[in-house]
């Protein structure tokens, strides 16, 4: 009875956010939706290797032209969101996206390369427009909850993703698996269109009113605090990817990479579960150190298959929280006129992380040896780390001024006023840049991204 209570008490708050309304519609199309996204690298990749004959060089340049595009593209996808809507940027995403998928497969490598900048650059922004969805969805309380259901249903769809496309290709061919996904982005992007999933809150301004916000109000030290430690959680994740297959490979075991990655991605989804179950959230920083250094020890079990497998539980474990803190932090602290920019940058650290990262490992291995792929991206991430750590202090040592009310005041709300106050200043501006300042002091009031709500009265409990 006992252990029946405590499980109650673990998926409640899953059961609080599905019952949103909006909540499940949203993340079941944005699964379905990620899936031909997920496996168009992998066919790329085999397209340039098997039908234009040209080695995994010249396929590694096409994914880096694609990957370029897409983060520049997303900030500025994210951009047109908070000025003009979703469904204009679903409409011409979609469109040019299908373009790229059906044409790339009948077009010369040159002509491939410089598409798949152009494709990059109008890529479908299902993974910024899900986070930015649930900001306006959800209450800061159940936000938590949300985002590392977010995260799940993104491991899913990174594991279905690739597995159809290499599964396609290797059977029709290539050419027709990208045709496939042409298909597959065409049904993604009607079903968000249809869907149209809100990207301000009912009490936030509507699109239609044109407020504006300036970018030195909320792009600041924090703000690219976190967007660095996004950056170092896909670094050290891809990094991973490659440095697995190298010494897999090594060994002799590369029949087991599979088994291996499969368990990865599911030790992943345990802990985005288990920490999507917490009361509050931890900065992203002090999830990336951790990370790093068990990716760092993945190194001592190049010997077995197995050992390896052991040795990934707490860095895999490790995978999805990081993921899910970096979105949560980046929506309790940007206003939301600028969320979709916001959330737009941060998609674009995560790519950016996923391009370095391979790279990063295989000269490692290339180098040295294969085991110190595991240990160069993790130092990377330990660096980062320690870059972002006295952003994370001073933030952390400000969050008692901020809450401490003023003497003889008998408003509540002054307090959080203060708060908001020293956050805009914080991130290079004042309130005065903003119109309808005090109105919109409670989009700062929770800016803290740690989710603590430490110095605020009406924060996380």
């Amino acid at each position: 009875m006992a252990s029946e209570v405590r499980n109650n008490m673990r998926l409640k708050p899953y059961r609080d956010t599905l019952a949103l309304p909006g909540i499940k519609s949203l993340l079941s199309v944005a699964t379905l939706a990620r899936i031909p996204i997920a496996a168009g690298a992998v066919v790329l990749t085999l397209h340039v290797v098997t039908d234009l004959g040209r080695g995994y060089g010249a396929a590694g340049l096409i994914g880096a032209a694609f990957t370029i595009g897409g983060s520049v593209g997303a900030p500025l996808m994210g951009r047109l969101i908070d000025r003009r809507g979703l469904r204009v940027v679903l409409v011409l995403t979609t469109v040019a996206e299908v373009l790229f998928w059906s044409l790339a497969q009948a077009v010369p490598y040159w002509a491939l390369l410089v598409m798949a900048l152009v494709g990059g650059f109008l890529s479908l922004p299902a993974f910024s427009v899900a986070r930015q969805s649930i900001s306006a969805l959800t209450p800061e309380a159940q936000r938590l909850p949300a985002f590392a259901l977010d995260s799940i249903s993104t491991e899913l769809s990174f594991m279905a993703g690739p597995a159809l496309g290499v599964l396609v290709a290797t059977t029709a061919g290539p050419r027709w698996a990208m045709l496939m996904l042409a298909a597959g982005i065409l049904l993604s992007g009607l079903g968000l269109w249809l869907l149209n999933p809100p990207v301000r809150a009912a009490h936030e301004a509507p699109i239609t009113a044109g407020e504006r916000v300036p970018r030195r109000s909320w792009l600041g030290p924090r703000f690219v605090a976190v967007l660095l430690v996004t950056m170092a959680a896909t670094l050290v994740l891809s990094g991973t990817d490659v440095a697995l297959v190298a010494v897999l490979r090594d060994n002799g075991e590369l029949g087991w990479s599979g088994l291996v990655m499969s368990l990865w991605a599911f030790y992943s989804l345990l802990g985005g579960f288990a920490y999507g179950t917490m009361q509050r959230a931890f900065p992203p920083v002090v999830i990336l150190a951790p990370l790093a250094v068990t990716t760092m020890l993945v190194s001592l079990g190049e010997a077995h298959w197995w050992l390896i497998a052991l040795l990934l539980i707490p860095a895999g474990a490790l995978c999805a929280p990081l993921i899910t803190s970096t979105a949560d932090a980046i929506s309790r602290m940007i206003p939301a006129a600028a969320r979709g920019e916001a959330m737009g940058l941060h998609n674009s650290a995560l790519t950016v992380g996923v391009a370095l990262g391979g790279p990063l490992a295989g000269f490692a291995a290339d180098t040295l040896s294969p085991r110190w792929g595991f240990a160069t991206v993790g130092g990377v991430g330990v660096l980062i780390a320690l870059l972002v750590l006295p952003t994370e202090l001073r933030r952390r040592s400000a969050a008692p001024l901020a809450a401490a009310p003023t003497t003889g005041s008998s408003s509540a709300a002054e307090p959080a006023i203060a708060g908001a106050t020293l956050a805009v200043t914080t991130a290079g501006g004042t309130c005065a840049d903003r119109p309808n300042a005090p109105r919109q002091a409670t989009a700062y009031d929770h800016s803290d991204t740690s989710g603590h709500g430490d110095a605020l009265p009406t924060g996380r409990p």
